[in-house]
């Protein structure tokens, strides 16, 4: 089934959208491509129906953050394996007929590194790689490992049919909380612009070095040892599933609760 295919490409001295076409890039910038499933409103309003095999996912891309069929989960992509971390706690390798209503995947290649500062929380965790950017008009990917002093991660349940929209979803979600933990931070930083697209800001999940925990962080606290790469990327392709929006009649007020579903409060 075919798809609509939508391009962004970034302006850096604009920091703003100076392209948007129904072409595909050329195989040579994919190496600093975002590839994103679906939008984040559509999320929001509770298109939970996996559009993306996992498997060709990964043909994308090869670290990135999202969900799955019917919100069953948080993924982490790292190194080119899908984790999902399940809302019963457990963390397993997703596989490749497994789909997706909501990704965002790249190919890693960091253009700087460096540590992590101390931070007691996520907000100031935020700041800390703020620092690591190159420029607040790009999309960035960013892993960050060690071990951390704190994890809050959480993870929502699978949803039935008629879905509720994202935040009445992630009502029922689990939430568990690790100290001392090795793992790696996966996440993207997404400019202002792409509201609506994209979450703003930085939108962290968490794997642990054991592939036994993991999530979508709701909260963190880091010794300042934990080492940052960061990937620049100048360009974005979102991928729209093939059939048509959620129906009119589930409204949202999307800034509001995407702040609230980001933070979980």
């Amino acid at each position: 089934m075919q798809r609509n295919v939508l391009i962004v490409a970034v302006v850096l001295a604009v920091g703003a959208i100076a392209l948007l076409t129904a072409a595909t890039l050329p195989p040579e910038a994919d190496a600093d491509r975002l590839y994103q499933v679906s939008t984040i409103d559509s999320l929001m309003r509770g298109d939970f129906d996996g559009s993306m095999t996992i498997g060709n996912l990964q043909r994308e891309g090869d670290t990135g953050i999202g969900t799955f069929h019917r919100l069953d989960g948080e993924m982490v992509m790292l190194e080119g394996v899908t984790w999902q971390a399940r809302a019963d706690g457990s963390v397993s390798r997703a596989p490749p007929n497994e789909t997706t209503p909501f990704a965002s995947v790249g190919r890693f290649r960091a253009d700087r590194t460096g540590s992590l500062d101390p931070a007691p929380n996520l907000s100031v965790a935020g700041e800390r790689l703020d620092a690591h950017l190159a420029n607040i008009g790009l999309f960035a990917m960013v892993r960050v490992d060690g071990v951390f002093d704190y994890v809050k991660v959480r993870a929502p349940p699978a949803q039935q049919e008629p879905y509720p929209n994202l935040t009445t979803a992630v009502a029922g979600q689990q939430v568990y909380e690790h100290r001392n933990i090795t793992g790696t931070l996966v996440g993207l930083y997404s400019p202002a612009f792409s509201n609506g697209v994209s979450v703003p800001g930085w939108h962290l999940h968490f794997v642990s070095a054991d592939r036994t925990a993991g999530g979508h962080v709701l909260d963190l606290a880091s010794d300042g040892t934990a080492q940052v790469a960061i990937d620049d990327l100048s360009s974005l392709t979102v991928v729209l599933p093939p059939w048509a929006p959620p129906a009119a009649s589930v409204t949202v007020e999307i800034s509001s609760d995407l702040a609230a579903v980001e933070k979980g409060r």
